[in-house]
C-alpha cells in the first residue's frame, strides 16, 4: 500500500499589484483590511498495487474483493479494453462477462465491455475520451462506481483521463497488460492525452483506486513491447538503485530472451521504486519543475513525435537514456566504464540506440523538427526553469538547469557512429 500526502503551501501571499497597475516592490508594505487566512489541506491517497496471474479465472477472487471492499451491495463497473488485446486474448470479453456473473454479489457490469483504439492512437484522437464520457453518462456511473481499464500504458493514460474528468473523478482500477504499464505508467498518479502535437498536453493527477498486474498478459506481447517496458526499469535503476541496475545488467540477455522469472522480479522492483518516489519525493503532483523519473525523457518525447510514433515509448526512452548517459560522460560526471556499461546493457537488451531523426536539423535548435526543440517543450510542460536529470554515477542522479548543446551534438554523433560500427567493424572505437 502506498500513502501519498499532499499539503498546500503554508501561506497565501497578497497580490503583487495595486488597483492602478503599479508594481509593488518587495520591501513595500501592502495594506490589507484584515489578516490573510492561512489554510493547510492535508490529503492522503491510499491505493494498492497487486500482482497475480489468471485475473479473470473464476477461482481468482482478487478483482471481486478489490471492487467489493466490504460493500454489502454490488458495485457498478464499466469495462474498457485495449483493442490490441483482442487478437491475443480473443475470449477476454466473454471471460470478464462470466467472471462478473460468478461474482454478481460484488460486480454489476453496466454494459458489455467496450473496446478502444490501442497505443498512441488512443491518446491522439479525443474521440476516445468522449466515447468513454458518453458511456459513463449513459449507464449512470457515480463517483463510487468503477471504470476498469485494461490495456497498455497509453490506453490506460487515456482511460484514466476520461475517468478523472467525469464527475470530477470516477474510481479507476487499472489492469496494465504491458511491461511498461505494469512497472511504470500504470502504477503512477498521472493520466493524459496528446494535443497540439505535444505529448500529454492535456491531463490530470488522479491516483487510481487500485492497480492489478496480471503477469499472464506479458506472455502474449510482441518482442518489441516486451523489451520496450524494460527501458523504464533501466531508467529508475540508474537514478535510484545501483543494485537494481546490476540485476538488469547481469540478466539483460535473459530478459531479452523472455525469461518470465527475471521479468517478474524486474516489474516488481521497478514498480516498488516508482511508488516509493511518488509517496516520498515531497512533490507527487509535480508542483515544482523537477521530475527525476523522467531521466532520458526530454528527447524521448520529442523522438516519438518526430518519428510519428514509429518508435514505442520505451524504445525512445532507451535512446534518451543512452544520449543523456553519454552527455554525462562528456561532462566529466560519469566514468567511461560506467557509460560503456549503460550503453552495452541497453544493447544487450536489444535496443537500437540511433534513429535518423536525431540528426535532422541538429544545427537549427529552434526548428520544430530539431531534437533540441524537445528541451523547450519539456520546460513548457513542467513550467518554471528547465530541469532535467543527468548522472553523476550509476544510481546517482543530478538535476541541471542548463545544458551544452555542443556536447549533446557530440553525444548524438557518437551514437550514430556506434550504430554504424555494428555494420562496419573498421569504425569500432578501440
Amino acid at each position: 500500500m502506498t500513502a501519498i500526502q499532499i499539503t498546500s503551501p503554508e501561506e497565501h501571499k497578497p497580490s503583487l499589484f495595486l488597483d492602478r497597475g503599479k508594481a509593488i516592490k518587495s520591501d513595500e508594505k501592502v495594506e490589507t483590511l484584515m489578516p490573510s487566512i492561512k489554510q493547510s489541506v492535508p490529503v492522503t491517497f491510499d491505493y494498492d498495487v497487486h500482482f497475480t496471474t489468471g485475473l479473470f479465472k473464476p477461482e481468482n477472487h482478487l478483482l471481486a474483493r478489490v471492487i467489493a471492499n466490504n460493500s454489502k451491495t454490488p458495485k457498478k463497473v464499466l469495462v474498457v479494453i485495449d483493442q490490441g488485446l483482442l487478437c491475443q486474448w480473443p475470449t477476454i470479453v466473454e471471460d470478464i462477462t462470466v467472471y462478473a456473473e460468478n461474482y454478481n454479489q460484488q460486480i454489476t457490469l453496466v454494459k458489455k465491455p467496450m473496446t478502444v483504439a490501442g497505443g498512441e492512437e488512443s491518446k491522439n484522437d479525443p474521440i476516445w475520451v468522449e466515447y468513454i464520457h458518453q458511456a459513463i453518462d449513459e449507464v449512470g456511473l457515480c463517483r463510487h462506481s468503477y471504470v476498469l481499464g485494461i490495456g497498455g500504458g497509453a490506453v490506460l493514460d487515456m482511460i484514466g483521463y476520461a475517468a478523472a474528468t467525469a464527475h470530477r473523478g470516477v474510481r479507476l482500477i487499472r489492469v496494465p497488460t504491458t511491461v511498461l504499464g505494469q512497472n511504470d505508467s500504470g502504477v503512477g498518479v498521472k493520466n493524459g492525452i496528446n494535443a497540439f502535437g505535444k505529448k500529454n498536453f492535456l491531463g490530470t493527477f488522479a491516483p487510481p483506486y487500485a492497480v492489478i498486474n496480471d503477469f499472464d498478459f506479458l506472455t502474449s506481447l510482441e518482442d518489441r513491447d516486451w523489451r520496450a517496458g524494460i527501458a523504464e526499469a533501466v531508467k529508475v535503476a540508474l537514478i535510484k538503485d545501483p543494485d537494481f541496475f546490476n540485476f538488469i545488467n547481469q540478466n539483460a540477455k535473459k530478459l531479452a530472451n523472455r525469461s518470465m522469472s527475471a521479468m517478474q522480479e524486474l516489474v516488481y522492483r521497478c514498480a516498488k521504486l516508482h511508488l516509493n518516489h511518488i509517496a516520498n519525493s515531497g512533490d507527487p503532483f509535480e508542483k515544482g519543475s523537477s521530475r527525476p523519473l523522467d531521466f532520458g525523457h526530454w528527447s524521448a518525447h520529442k523522438l516519438e513525435q518526430l518519428t510519428n510514433y514509429r518508435l514505442r515509448h520505451g524504445e525512445a526512452v532507451a535512446i534518451g537514456i543512452a544520449l543523456d548517459s553519454i552527455y554525462s560522460y562528456l561532462k566529466g560526471w560519469l566514468s567511461e566504464i560506467e557509460c560503456q556499461r549503460i550503453v552495452q546493457t541497453l544493447q544487450d537488451l536489444g535496443f537500437a540506440l540511433y534513429v535518423p531523426e536525431l540528426t535532422e536539423y541538429i544545427d537549427v535548435p529552434k526548428h520544430p523538427k530539431s531534437i533540441f526543440k524537445g528541451l523547450t517543450e519539456f520546460q513548457e510542460h513542467l513550467g518554471g526553469e528547465l530541469t532535467i536529470m543527468l548522472l553523476q554515477g550509476i544510481g546517482e542522479g543530478v538535476e541541471v538547469h542548463q545544458v551544452d548543446l555542443s556536447l549533446y551534438k557530440q553525444a548524438i554523433v557518437l551514437l550514430q557512429e556506434k550504430q554504424l560500427a555494428e555494420f562496419d567493424p573498421s569504425l569500432k572505437c578501440s
